[in-house]
C-alpha cells in the first residue's frame, strides 16, 4: 500500500513485471520502485537481481515491510539491523549479503491468525486509520529519498496515528 502511494505521488503510470517483481522506474527521482511478487520469504531474490542490474548498494535500498510485532499504525525507520524474525527481511539480508540497508516497518499489530491478518483486509477503524498510516509512511520514504536517513527517522519514528 505504501509503495503504491509513493508511485501515485511520483506520477507512475506504468509498471512492468520482470524478475518476479512489479517495477517502476522514476527517472526524475533516480528511483526504482519494486514490489516482489514472490512469497514473502523469497522476496530477497528479485530485490537482489534488480539492485544488481541498477548497481545499487545496500544502503541505497529502502525496504518497506509490514510488521506484526509493532502495534497497529506504529512506524519504525532504521538505517540497518537484523530481520527481527521477519522472514521477508531475512530473505533480503541473505540475498543482499548484509543487513546494512534501511528499512521502514509499518506496524499491523497482532490480530487474527497471522497469515489471515497479513494477507487479509483491514476492517472498520483500522481501514480508516490505515490511510493516515500509509500517508505518513510514504512521507517518510520520500523524505528519506530527498533528505537522507536522519531527517526521515526523526519524522517517522515520532509519528503516531490520530486518536479516534
Amino acid at each position: 500500500m505504501v509503495v503504491d502511494e509513493i508511485a501515485k505521488r511520483l506520477g507512475v503510470t506504468h509498471w512492468r513485471k520482470k524478475d518476479f517483481a512489479r517495477q517502476a522506474h522514476v527517472a526524475s527521482k533516480r528511483v526504482v520502485l519494486v514490489e516482489p511478487i514472490t512469497f514473502m520469504n523469497n522476496s530477497g531474490w528479485p530485490v537482489r537481481k534488480i539492485a544488481s542490474w541498477w548497481k545499487t548498494p545496500r544502503p541505497e535500498i529502502l525496504v518497506i515491510s509490514d510488521d506484526l510485532d509493532l502495534p497497529f499504525g506504529k512506524l519504525r525507520l532504521r538505517a540497518n539491523g537484523s530481520s527481527g524474525g521477519h522472514n521477508g527481511l531475512k530473505s533480503l539480508i541473505d540475498e543482499l549479503g548484509g543487513q546494512d540497508f534501511p528499512r521502514l516497518r509499518v506496524g499491523i499489530g497482532r490480530g487474527r491468525e497471522a497469515i489471515d491478518h497479513v494477507l487479509g483486509d483491514f476492517h472498520g477503524d483500522e481501514r480508516e486509520t490505515m490511510q493516515c498510516v500509509v500517508d505518513a509512511a510514504s512521507d517518510g520514504a520520500l523524505l528519506w529519498l530527498d533528505g537522507g536517513i536522519v531527517p526521515a527517522m526523526n519524522a517517522v519514528n515520532g509519528w503516531r496515528p490520530p486518536d479516534d
